[in-house]
C-alpha cells in the first residue's frame, strides 16, 4: 500500500514521528480488509494488537511516497503474526515490525472467521 507523508505526520523539521510508522502499518492492515469488501471491525469481532517489535532503520520526510508491505509470518485459529515493512521511494527499507494480532469477539479470544482468513491469505504472502 502506498502512503504519502503529510505535514501532520512530521515534526517541525519535516521528519516523520516515530509513532506514525506504526500508524502507517495499521492503515495498511485495515486497507487490505476494506479493499476486499469487509472491515477491521465486524460487529463485536475485531483484531487487537497483543505485541509488536519495531525497528527504525532510516527516517522518512514530508512529501515522500512510502510503500507498506504485509506478510504473514505465523497463523493460528485465533491469532496472526505479521511482518510489515515500509520502504521509501528509493525502495530502501526504512522500518520493519512484527506484530501479533489476536482475533476477539465479545472481548475474548475467538476463532477467526473463514472469510477473514481467505482475504488475508490471498492479499498478503507468506
Amino acid at each position: 500500500m502506498k502512503i504519502r507523508v503529510y505535514y501532520e505526520d512530521t515534526d517541525a523539521g519535516g521528519i516523520v514521528y516515530h509513532s506514525k510508522y506504526i500508524n502507517f502499518c495499521e492503515r495498511a492492515r485495515s486497507e487490505i480488509l476494506f479493499q476486499n469488501g469487509t472491515s477491521p471491525k465486524n460487529g463485536d469481532s475485531f483484531f487487537v494488537v497483543k505485541e509488536l517489535n519495531a525497528k527504525y532503520l532510516k527516517s522518512a520526510s514530508l512529501g515522500e511516497m512510502l510503500e507498506v508491505t504485509t506478510n504473514i509470518v505465523e497463523k493460528s485459529r485465533i491469532s496472526l503474526t505479521l511482518l510489515q515493512e515500509i520502504f521509501n521511494q528509493n525502495k530502501e527499507l526504512i522500518f520493519s515490525m512484527t506484530v501479533k494480532l489476536v482475533y476477539v469477539k465479545n472481548a475474548k479470544p475467538y476463532k477467526m472467521d473463514e472469510e477473514i482468513i481467505k482475504i488475508l491469505e490471498k492479499s498478503v504472502s507468506y
